[in-house]
């Protein structure tokens, strides 16, 4: 968990980069299309496979856990709800200005988010055994 959070923490500042560094032009608008497109699709596989396949793991062995797993499912919902604004405003081909606002919001959230899920949990997976493929339980990184 830590390394694939670790990986995501990662195309987050190369995506902010981009959004800094973008020179005019129709080559900044495809790479910060790519930076983005490809930032959200892994945050968002990451806590679908985790709402899928990694909390029924963790409620069924550590039911006292369901609390804590239901503030994480709230948390990948409102994650969710920015990377759509996100992508809106990549599509629309808002200002840099603009898109670092939302990419702002989206790493408060989410490194907040990361500890949290990290605090409650690492402990509980080193003992866990899943059968699921780790694609499936982490997302597509």
């Amino acid at each position: 968990m830590r390394r694939v959070h670790t990986r995501i923490r990662e195309a987050l500042a190369i995506t902010r980069d981009a959004v800094r560094d973008g020179a005019p032009g129709a080559q900044a608008t495809r790479d910060l299309l790519l930076y983005c497109h490809g930032f959200c699709t892994a945050l968002d596989g990451h806590h679908q496979g985790e709402d899928r396949a990694l909390f029924p793991a963790v409620e069924a062995a550590h039911p006292h856990l369901a609390p804590v797993l239901r503030a994480l499912k709230q948390d990948h919902s409102m994650i969710g709800h920015l990377l759509q604004g996100l992508r809106d405003a990549v599509d629309r081909a808002a200002p840099p200005a603009e898109l670092d606002r939302h990419l702002e919001g989206i790493a408060a959230i989410m490194e907040s988010h990361f500890r949290y899920e990290e605090r409650q949990l690492l402990v509980v997976l080193e003992g866990l055994e899943l059968r699921a493929e780790v694609i499936d339980v982490f997302g597509p990184l």
